[in-house]
């Protein structure tokens, strides 16, 4: 008797890291490159990012460089839900959000003007709506 189902293959953890992880770092570069969009829009239309105890401005590579790096953060926390939870898509969305959430305060903590905190919010919000989604269905599969 020979069986003729479906080939079923059981997955390693190598291979679901690498599910999560490699579009995990797709969306982590699309979230860098939207928020340095972003910012390069704000600064050309005046908006100021000058630190205010330093005087020195924060450069538009920084934006690009520290998304990506809080993108590649959150993948690794995503990681970690994923081998410990036991809802991990839902545990990560409330992980991401509430962390999202909480780096929308020191924008307004820092003396800077409405339009550098409306700008940095806004950079904040759009790279975790594309970070968060697109970690969380992975981790729903």
């Amino acid at each position: 008797m020979t069986f003729t189902g479906p080939d079923v293959q059981l997955s390693t953890h190598s291979q679901q890291r690498s599910r999560l992880f490699l579009p995990g770092l797709a969306a982590a570069a699309a979230a860098a490159v939207a928020v340095t969009a972003v910012v390069a829009i704000a600064m050309a239309v005046g908006v100021d990012f000058e630190l205010p105890e330093g005087g020195e401005s924060i450069p538009l590579v920084g934006f690009t460089q520290l998304t990506f790096t809080l993108g590649v953060v959150g993948i690794l926390i995503a990681l970690a839900i994923r081998r410990w939870a036991s809802q991990p898509a839902r545990t990560w969305l409330r992980t991401a959000v509430a962390l999202t959430a909480l780096s929308l305060v020191p924008p307004f903590l820092v003396d800077a003007n409405l339009a550098t905190e409306c700008t940095l919010v806004l950079a904040h919000l759009i790279a975790a709506a594309i970070v968060i989604p697109a970690i969380a269905r992975r981790l729903a599969i």
